[in-house]
């Protein structure tokens, strides 16, 4: 999608909650105008913090188990999850300035 990882319902458990690091997922679609707005950011965020944090994508409408188990409703919804629990959770687009104040405790 976004040239940011995308993970499924058959990996998400070893790829998100088995991770090393602290993962920020983005639940997204390809029909969700925000979503793509947030790509580049998503991009940005991901070789900024290379070896701090892992960005991965999750298409909503591929992969229904995940994001029914973690009822998401609208898109983008992003979650950050670390060692295997997840964290927080935050709904629509935003820019990467506020995108990263919210991550700042998880860094």
């Amino acid at each position: 999608m976004s040239g940011v990882p995308e993970v499924t319902d058959a990996d998400f458990a070893e790829e998100v909650l088995g991770a090393g690091l602290p993962v920020l997922v983005e639940f997204t679609a390809d029909w969700c105008p925000p979503c793509r707005q947030m790509a580049p950011v998503l991009r940005e965020l991901a070789a900024a913090e290379e070896g701090r944090l892992k960005v991965v994508q999750l298409n909503v409408d591929h992969n229904p188990a995940t994001t029914s188990a973690y009822k998401v409703l609208s898109m983008p919804t992003f979650v950050v999850f670390r060692d295997g629990e997840p964290l927080r959770s935050m709904v629509g687009a935003r820019p990467g300035r506020r995108l990263r104040e919210e991550l700042a405790d998880v860094l």
